[in-house]
């Protein structure tokens, strides 16, 4: 069993893409983009949009790996936050590829809703994220490894990071996929609201885990208590399962997310150099 079980099945090629392409730039659902943000060039990279085959359809992604290093490559799946595969989920893509990763960022919510054109985050969650079924969304994170697998990339090398509801996605993806060596969840919620397509929480799936999870959470994110974090570690721990959290005392939610005024510049690069860490001590570099 792949720790998912429960899960509502539903066919996808019913639902039909609503998004061809990635959004250009930043999100409309934050402005201003503030001053601090980063941007990671292409020198000795290649990258850029893809489609990627999604049962019949083809799924907006982006890509980027090393230009000149043999192959194959430790494959890393970056999960977005709410607001789509935009200029920050590339530019992390990019910052992987530049440490020797051929990074895909899928574009999961692109049956539900066109993200380019929103401007409301409660109105994303509501009309996008919790339609999203969650056996729909596995199976495209696989298609979207598989397609790496396809171009450059090792199977046999593969770790999952996420940001804020992406963040829940690397929990589940860890629970899914026995082929993960490791996952790094970036304050991903471990208590959601359930539904009949998002029936479990990162909690229930805690003592599912395949691979070592490193978690990154502010102390003081308004939307995730650390006491919940720290339950799902111990219940993944008392199940024999790797787990480690990290709660950067003064951070909010959305640290890492520099083109936002939550940016927290010291808590991000310690929690970048973690991940990178993390993932080398588990065999994905």
């Amino acid at each position: 069993m792949d720790g998912t079980e429960g899960l509502s099945r539903y066919p996808l090629a019913r639902r039909g893409m609503i998004m061809s392409g990635l959004i250009s730039g930043f999100t409309l659902a934050v402005a201003p983009v503030e001053a601090q943000v980063i941007h990671t060039d292409t020198e000795g990279l290649t990258a850029g949009e893809i489609q990627i085959p999604a049962e019949g359809e083809q799924m907006p992604g982006y890509y980027a790996k090393p230009a000149n290093k043999p192959g194959p490559l430790p494959v890393i799946l970056v999960i977005e936050e709410i607001f789509g595969v935009h200029e920050h989920i590339k530019d992390l893509c990019r910052r992987l590829a530049k440490v020797g990763y051929l990074a895909i960022a899928p574009e999961l919510y692109a049956r539900e809703g066109d993200l380019s054109t929103m401007t409301d985050p409660a109105a994303i969650m509501r009309d996008v994220i919790l339609k999203t079924p969650d056996d729909q969304m596995l199976r495209d994170m696989d298609g979207a490894v598989a397609w790496a697998n396809a171009h450059g990339g090792d199977p046999n090398r593969l770790g999952v990071t996420g940001f804020c509801r992406g963040g829940r996605g690397a929990w589940f993806y860890d629970a899914h996929n026995p082929a993960v060596k490791a996952a790094v969840a970036w304050y991903g919620p471990v208590l959601s609201p359930t539904s009949p397509i998002q029936p479990k929480t990162a909690t229930d799936l805690a003592t599912e885990l395949h691979a070592p999870l490193l978690g990154l959470y502010g102390g003081q994110d308004t939307s995730i208590n650390p006491a919940d974090v720290q339950a799902a570690e111990a219940k993944a721990r008392a199940a024999g399962k790797t787990v480690e959290i990290i709660v950067y005392r003064d951070a909010p939610h959305g640290f890492n997310a520099d083109y936002r005024p939550s940016y927290r510049k010291t808590e991000a690069e310690d929690g970048w150099r973690r991940m990178l860490a993390w993932f080398k001590q588990n065999g994905v570099a």
